[in-house]
Formats: C-alpha cells, sequence, structure tokens
C-alpha cells in the first residue's frame, strides 16, 4: 500500500505566494517521476509540472517563472512553491507519483499514485 498525502493549501491574496508539500510512504522501493496537477470547478484537471528523481522538471506555460518544482528524494516529498498567485491558479491541487512498490519483499509493479488533493484560493 502506498499513500501520497498533500499539504499547504489556503486562501491567498494575489500576487501572494505557497508552498505545497507532498509525501508519499508505504511500501515504496523507489519512485520516479512526480508531479503536480491541479483542476479548477468546472475544468479538466491539468498538468502543472513534473519532476524527475534525478531533478529534471517540466512547466506548463501559464505558471513557468511563477512556480517551482523540488523534490527531496530522502523523505520521498515533492514540493511546489508558487509565487505571483493569480486568481486562475484557484483549483484543487492534486500531486502524483509513479512508484515501484516492494512486493513480497522485493521489488514490485509500477504505480500511479494520487492524493487526495489541496485547495488553493487566490482571491482578494
Amino acid at each position: 500500500q502506498v499513500q501520497l498525502v498533500e499539504s499547504g493549501g489556503g486562501l491567498v491574496q494575489p500576487g501572494g505566494s505557497l508552498r505545497l508539500s507532498c509525501a508519499a510512504s508505504g511500501s515504496i522501493f523507489s519512485i520516479g517521476v512526480m508531479g503536480w496537477y491541479r483542476q479548477a470547478p468546472g475544468k479538466q484537471r491539468e498538468l502543472v509540472a513534473t519532476i524527475t528523481s534525478g531533478g529534471s522538471t517540466n512547466y506548463v506555460d501559464s505558471v513557468k517563472g511563477r512556480f517551482t518544482i523540488s523534490r527531496d528524494n530522502a523523505k520521498n516529498t515533492v514540493y511546489l512553491h508558487m509565487n505571483s498567485l493569480k486568481p486562475d491558479d484557484t483549483a484543487v491541487y492534486y500531486c502524483n507519483g509513479q512508484i515501484k512498490i516492494m512486493f513480497g519483499g522485493s521489488p514490485g509493479p509500477t504505480v500511479s499514485s494520487w492524493g487526495q488533493g489541496t485547495q488553493v484560493t487566490v482571491s482578494s
């Protein structure tokens, strides 16, 4: 069993900053790509940013220069630093991890695991 738990969401004024965290726990052998997604009301879930285990990053154009994704492999944790927040950034933010699980004491299959989501609201 693997669990991803997000934290750090909340209400912030336009131009403000927030840091989201997502910690993975459970029977983990290794974690590959980790990412943040978001879903605004009435819209489809969209990719925000991804980071490989080696630290290579990718961002959706709308957050480039404002958001930074990072990870601590020792803690199985991924972060999303969000600066210069805009009302359009309001959404539920979800983390995702491509996790190779431990199965019977040996490396098992890779599963795509999701957190429960954390609300980010940007409003004055």
